[in-house]
């Protein structure tokens, strides 16, 4: 605990850290605000006389989830950044077949700079059609009474709102990366989720007849939850030597360095991927509210503790952490940057051979890595057999914990990369935090 406090202190005594913190820290908590902000047309009190009869663990339940809460409430956040995330898989998609974009990711920063904007306009699309969906299905649904003005004009009024609150929220995402403390989008998502946690966890303690079982599970969630921090930051190491060079009286190389290839190399992506494509289904069946067929299909996409729906999202979740890895890992790269720097791995021709080696590790590795994250996801499914009740069991590994511990990594390894540039310790002395080697 004292090194927890001395650390927060030197957090308090760095100036940009300290505003960084403080910035990212506003942007969400207008973030929050934004999705108690409910849609012009709706009466926000029968609205909630409505929700109050509705299972909370259906499909849109668990849409809310990652929203804060706007979705029910039929908030100005109601869609939140998903439809970002959305439009930010189609491009890598894209990229993984078309080589003009293939190329402009080669281009380095300005070609990000020209895939981001894609991006954007593909999240306007996106939300413009969701947003659509969405008011046929708050019009028409159980929800209809809450509405109190015209349809025509309920329907323009609610497409323009949504479409600019996902723009806004998009664009706090990005300031937070660029002038928070990074992860700006993640961050995002994280606050939303953990914004259910209290009152699932408050839910649960009430439930449970027998204190001893609730102790169980909340031993069981922390074991979880340790197994997620050990695989997301577990590395396996590719040991690589280093030539000597005489410069003037002065010897550089001839130490052996290592290369860290982590087990789950894609992050938290591949799980938000196949989130949204879980989504999709459910999404579209809101077109059509008098079609039987489409209401069954979509339906079947609504039971996320069932066995065709846990089924199939591990199967993408595994898919997407294959893909993922090869678009955010580039062994050719890699090997030429380690030949460039005059280092080769002992056994390993330079070039095209070191290029094979590390993409046969980065295929093996990405395996246990891949099965780890399916069976995360589908953890709720598992819990919820169990006995946890749904709204404890969405935390209870799935795509939440997931996002909550990967996203609490990563902004503890930004924190931590500011305390070592100005020769802080950081929480971590022992280098448990990725990426620190001190």
């Amino acid at each position: 605990m004292a090194g927890l406090a001395e650390s927060l202190r030197n957090i308090w005594k760095i100036e940009e850290l300290r505003r960084r913190i403080l910035y990212t820290l506003g942007l969400l908590i207008v973030y929050r605000i934004g999705s108690y902000v409910t849609l012009p047309g709706v009466d926000a009190a029968v609205l909630a006389e409505v929700n109050a009869n509705r299972d909370p663990n259906d499909i849109f339940g668990f849409i809310d989830l990652f929203v804060g809460g706007a979705f029910t409430q039929a908030g100005i956040f109601a869609l939140g950044i998903m439809p970002y995330i959305t439009a930010s898989i189609i491009i890598q998609l894209l990229g993984a077949v078309l080589p003009s974009i293939q190329k402009l990711q080669r281009e380095g920063e300005e070609g990000r700079r020209k895939i981001t904007q894609w991006t954007r306009y593909g999240t306007v699309g996106i939300t413009a059609l969701q947003s659509i969906g969405y008011a046929i299905n708050l019009q028409y649904g159980a929800t209809g009474q809450a509405v109190v003005i015209g349809p025509t004009f309920f329907m323009i009024t609610t497409v323009i709102v949504l479409t600019a609150g996902t723009v806004f929220v998009m664009w706090l995402g990005e300031r937070i990366t660029e002038n928070g403390i990074g992860n700006g989008i993640s961050l995002i998502i994280t606050a939303s989720i953990i914004a259910f946690f209290p009152q699932a966890l408050f839910n649960e303690f009430e439930l449970k007849a027998n204190f001893f079982i609730f102790l169980l599970e909340i031993a069981a969630f922390t074991l979880v939850t340790a197994f997620i921090v050990l695989v997301s930051s577990g590395t396996r190491r590719i040991p690589v030597q280093y030539a000597k060079r005489v410069v003037g009286r002065k010897v550089y190389g001839g130490a052996t360095q290592y290369l860290p290839i982590r087990v789950n190399a894609a992050g938290v992506m591949p799980i938000i991927f196949a989130q949204a494509i879980m989504f999709v289904p459910a999404t579209v069946a809101q077109f059509f509210p008098e079609s039987a067929f489409w209401q069954q299909f979509g339906g079947w996409f609504t039971d996320i503790f069932g066995l065709g729906y846990s089924l199939i999202f591990f199967f993408i979740c595994v898919f997407f952490t294959y893909f993922y890895t090869a678009i955010a890992v580039n062994p050719k790269e890699m090997a030429d940057t380690m030949k460039r720097q005059g280092g080769f791995v002992p056994g390993i021709r330079p070039g095209k051979q070191t290029s094979e080696f590390i993409d046969n590790i980065l295929t093996r590795v990405t395996l246990p890595g891949a099965i780890f994250l399916g069976f995360v996801a589908i953890m709720p499914a598992l819990a919820a057999q169990a006995g946890v009740t749904p709204g404890f069991a969405t935390f209870f590994g799935g795509t939440s914990l997931l996002i909550m511990v990967q996203v609490t990594l990563d902004t503890l390894q930004q924190i931590e990369s500011h305390l070592l540039m100005r020769h802080y310790d950081g929480f971590m002395k022992g280098g448990r935090v990725r990426g620190r080697r001190m």
